[in-house]
């Protein structure tokens, strides 16, 4: 079973989660050509082992989360969320 640590919320089951893909990928601007466009969505690395991914606590606080995860084992490295301004708020709080 995989257990992510929700900065917020704290551990929970993966089913409270949605998936959101490679947290790698920068997006070209909107006005960038359709070719740009294909390739960040379409053409994507199969990455066997460490990956940063998006996650998204839907059935939580509903936060976007950077994790950092093993494709191989699912041991999960870091966990942050998405958003920097939020990422400092929480160590400020802290």
């Amino acid at each position: 079973m995989l257990r992510i640590a929700c900065p917020f919320c704290g551990t929970r089951d993966h089913s409270e989660f949605s998936y959101g893909g490679d947290g790698s990928v920068t997006y070209p601007a909107l006005d960038a050509p359709m070719q740009d466009w294909h390739d960040a969505v379409f053409l994507r690395d199969n990455i066997c082992g460490r990956q940063v991914e998006t996650w998204q606590h839907v059935h939580g606080c509903r936060m976007w989360l950077m994790v950092e995860r093993d494709t191989m084992t699912h041991e999960i490295f870091s966990v942050r969320p998405a958003h920097p301004g939020l990422a400092g708020a929480l160590e400020a709080a802290e």
